[in-house]
């Protein structure tokens, strides 16, 4: 299990690292001008997470376990950092302090949720405490139906409203992930009974055919944003952003499916 601790910590580490440093330059573009010291603090983790990455992959399967521990330590505690700072401009938005910024309520606890996502897994994997299949499977869709069904409503509500086709589309998948993820919970709520193999593989199918739906879509609007060919506020780098998150959920619910099924997943890749 040596380079199964080791292969999955580098893979959350470079997956996420990316994720977080785009986080901050995402706020970054979002805060007013005046804000000096949120675009000062949001530059530092653009710099810190962007330092994290290229580090992360100097190491290989061959690093020693214990070195790969210690850079887990304090990517946490980088996470941890970036996580209280975007819990911090939450507290500031909803208490109207930053009036006039375009930083959405719902995209800042969004990110947050996925710097916790990111910081509990690390701890997971120092402890050796990772889930059981069968408990992953629930809680991983219920984080990320959730994330799903957010991206959906931040593209609609970031594409111009003359744009009334892909709004509606945008609208409808946020609409179809909501139900997602209240099924999701439903099926946690009903744990351990849930967690049989039939149920968990229905559930598993029927999620992957809408998330590819969903990164179909994603795919589309960003190569249209890309090309200049629709009217938007959605940054380019947003749009590969989302699209990024949907090909990770994909691929875990790919080896959720194997697993299920009874198919070698192979170490270097997600383990649950």
């Amino acid at each position: 299990m040596t380079d199964a601790f080791v292969a999955r910590s580098l893979d959350e580490i470079r997956f996420w690292s990316r994720i977080m440093k785009e986080h901050s330059l995402f706020l970054r573009l979002g805060f007013r001008c005046e804000d000096t010291q949120l675009i000062a603090e949001a530059m530092q983790f653009q710099a810190t997470f962007e330092d994290i990455e290229r580090r992360s992959h100097a190491y290989s399967l061959n690093t020693d376990p214990s070195t790969i521990r210690e850079f887990n330590c304090e990517v946490q505690n980088a996470a941890t950092h970036i996580w209280a700072f975007k819990r911090k401009v939450l507290g500031l938005i909803l208490r109207c302090k930053l009036p006039g910024g375009t930083n959405f309520p719902l995209l800042v606890d969004h990110v947050s949720r996925e710097a916790n996502y990111f910081r509990n897994r690390l701890d997971e994997l120092n402890c050796g405490q990772l889930e059981p299949l069968h408990d992953a499977i629930i809680d991983e869709n219920v984080f990320f139906l959730r994330i799903m069904a957010d991206h959906a409503k931040f593209i609609g509500h970031l594409l111009d409203p003359s744009e009334r086709k892909l709004v509606e589309q945008a609208r409808e998948f946020g609409h179809e992930f909501d139900q997602l993820m209240f099924q999701a919970i439903d099926l946690s709520s009903m744990r351990p009974q849930s967690q049989t193999v039939p149920l968990l593989s229905q559930f598993v199918d029927e999620n992957k055919v809408s998330v590819k739906s969903l990164r179909d879509f994603k795919k589309t609007a960003a190569d249209l944003i890309e090309q200049c060919r629709i009217k938007s506020i959605i940054h380019p780098l947003l749009a590969d952003h989302v699209f990024r998150e949907a090909e990770r959920f994909l691929f875990i619910l790919e080896m959720f499916d194997r697993s299920l099924s009874g198919h070698h997943v192979n170490k270097k890749e997600l383990l649950f």
